[in-house]
């Protein structure tokens, strides 16, 4: 009995396409985890504006003298 298989991949047909394949799965990981660190920095610099706003609110109300304003401020900035 012999078996056929079907298909322009046998018989020595387009035998070089076998590297796209490990190739597209490395890049859908590469931009799926680039996605995540993308959004993850993006996460970080909203809290950190979120921060820098309520240290600008709390000088406004004046609970907090200039001089100690630009201490926090360049704390948060660093």
């Amino acid at each position: 009995m012999t078996l056929t298989a079907y298909g322009p991949w046998h018989d020595g047909h387009a035998h070089g396409w076998w590297p796209v394949f490990p190739i597209g799965f490395a890049v859908f990981w590469l931009l799926v985890l680039g996605g995540g660190f993308y959004l993850l920095s993006k996460r970080a610099k909203w809290s950190r504006g979120g921060a820098e706003r309520v240290l600008a609110d709390r000088y406004a109300r004046g609970e907090i003298d200039e001089e100690e304003y630009r201490e926090r401020l360049g704390v948060l900035r660093s």
